[in-house]
């Protein structure tokens, strides 16, 4: 039995079966045992590769996203780019790298991250060295201060969430607990949860609180203070019913309840329950969009073509490879599964990306 498969053995047997949403939490970030307080998940070597993992052109590009916004901003002398969950800094590099077309942006920007693992800060840090003097911090409202640029690429599919079964006497919240043999096992509470929501039995009702909280604060601040977040994510545009909890290990799927603190845990992001907390929260809403019409709206086609100009016959093959994995279109492509949501101060034209797909403010 694992250290971390203890200690929820022992907390259920103490204290009852848990909510799906402390369960994550314990599993991605016990202090101990958590997922990512104990290793590098990223890359071929590990468990799951991200976008900026897979091409320095989708950092490239958030760079230059990142460049026109303040620009659009009236070029504020002063302002943070703030990354939430940063994996190996491997998109802020790229992206600094990028900024690096207007020195007077560059110039003006400090760089401020958002992340728990003292793993993953050590990796920053070294990925950052000399291009950058990275803050950290460990909650969100440390990091927003005046006016803003966020990006958060596959941030909130690892945010904790409860969910909830239909059954023929209302619905029921989902709890893990313990089999007859000490196991962890998912089963439901016994009493009745008041949802308004209709839906047919054995359906699952996912809440997304971390998820809402995080971008309603993300857009309190940008409406008040200027700027805007750009989130990247895997998910639904459109809301729905359905259980999207997943385990990765090694590439693969896994059961969740399998070697608990082994595997990366994450929900696909329901983002019209996103765009109607910011909006509810006084933001302009930008998206969502695929991430493939995305990144070719930023230029994508044109960088890949102006780096193939530069590089061998294998490496042209290569980057063409990568172009096409970011923009794969299809249920399980990146570039249609992945979307892009931009929350942004009210007095922002349509942001780069985004420019026919801004929702009409609140009433």
């Amino acid at each position: 039995m694992s250290a971390l498969r203890a200690e929820l053995v022992r907390l259920i047997r103490s204290e009852g079966p848990m909510p799906v949403s402390r369960y994550m939490a314990l599993c991605l970030g016990h202090p101990a045992h958590g997922y990512y307080m104990t290793r590098d998940p990223f890359g071929v070597q590990g468990d799951f590769t991200t976008a900026p993992e897979i091409s320095q052109m989708f950092g490239e590009l958030i760079g230059v996203w990142a460049v026109q916004l303040w620009q659009a901003m009236g070029a504020p002398p002063s302002i943070r780019l703030v990354e939430l969950g940063p994996g190996r800094g491997t998109l802020m590099a790229d992206m600094l790298r990028a900024a690096r077309v207007l020195p007077a942006f560059r110039a003006a920007l400090s760089v401020h991250l958002l992340e728990m693992s003292p793993v993953l800060r050590a990796l920053q840090a070294r990925t950052l060295a000399g291009q950058a003097e990275p803050v950290w911090h460990d909650r969100i409202e440390e990091a927003l201060d005046g006016p803003v640029i966020v990006i958060a690429n596959e941030f909130l599919d690892a945010l904790p969430l409860d969910q909830f079964v239909k059954t023929q006497e209302g619905w029921r919240e989902r709890l893990v607990g313990l089999d007859p043999e000490g196991g962890l096992c998912f089963g439901l509470s016994g009493a009745a949860v008041d949802l308004a929501a209709d839906a047919a039995p054995g359906s699952v009702l996912e809440q997304p609180r971390a998820a809402l909280d995080c971008v309603a604060a993300l857009a309190r601040h940008v409406a008040g203070a200027g700027g805007a977040a750009l989130l990247i994510d895997y998910g639904s545009a459109q809301s729905g019913f359905g259980d999207t909890l997943q385990a990765m290990r090694r590439h693969r799927f896994v059961p969740v309840l399998d070697d608990p603190g082994e595997a990366d845990l994450t929900v696909h992001v329901d983002f019209a329950r996103m765009a109607a907390a910011a909006l509810r929260a006084g933001a302009a809403v930008n998206g969502p969009v695929g991430q493939g019409d995305f990144l070719r709206g930023l230029g994508l086609n044109e960088r890949a073509r102006a780096l193939s100009l530069r590089a061998t016959s294998e490496q042209a093959k290569a980057i063409a490879e990568a172009a096409d994995r970011l923009t794969e279109p299809g249920a399980t492509g990146m570039g249609t599964l992945f979307k892009c949501l931009a929350l942004a101060h009210k007095e922002l034209p349509p942001l780069p990306g985004f420019d026919l797909h801004r929702l009409p403010e609140q009433g």
